[in-house]
């Protein structure tokens, strides 16, 4: 199966229908047989989306930079944690871990993580898919603002379109896995 990466919040004080998600997702990715690729956080989301994977039998893969091994929020029950020097080195080798990409709720850094993705695809330096799962329309705002960039022409509309939204997790990893085969 595919090593599928999870972007999402790991803010100790979310919602807890956000860490539900997350370990819905994590779950689900498990039962399908896939490898959860994650930025090896055990706080928020990143936590809930872990154990959600290893409760159902997953594999889980963290890339953490050494400064948050050393605030003591590393996934050390991982089944692999690999540590990089930075921010910037951990999205490059979560990108080459990876064969496909999935985006929840969350912040600026889920937000980085996101757009790295995303304009890597948009310059072909990969193909590999890309779901952004928008629960109860958290990214509304931000998918209407994305969409106006094309009526600007800052944006082709197949950038745009090498993003999928899906409303669910089964939903979004049914398209990544068809997007896959």
């Amino acid at each position: 199966m595919a090593a599928i990466c999870v972007f999402c919040a790991s803010s100790r004080t979310l919602d807890q229908r956000f860490l539900d998600l997350a370990a819905e997702t994590g779950a689900e990715l498990a039962r399908r047989g896939h490898t959860l690729v994650s930025g090896g956080g055990c706080v928020g989301m990143m936590g809930a989306l872990a154990d959600g994977a290893r409760a159902a039998g997953g594999r889980t893969l963290g890339v953490i930079p050494q400064a948050l091994v050393d605030l003591e929020v590393a996934d050390l029950a991982s089944d692999e944690l690999l540590v990089t020097d930075t921010m910037a080195s951990r999205k490059t080798l979560m990108i080459e871990k990876s064969d496909a990409f999935l985006t929840l709720p969350g912040g600026l850094g889920t937000l980085d993580e996101l757009f790295e993705v995303w304009t890597t695809a948009t310059l072909a330096l990969h193909g590999k898919p890309m779901v952004l799962i928008d629960t109860d329309g958290f990214y509304r705002p931000l998918l209407d603002w994305l969409s106006t960039l094309t009526d600007q022409h800052f944006l082709k509309p197949a950038g745009l379109d090498l993003l999928t939204v899906a409303t669910s997790v089964p939903a979004a990893l049914d398209s990544l896995e068809s997007s896959l085969t």
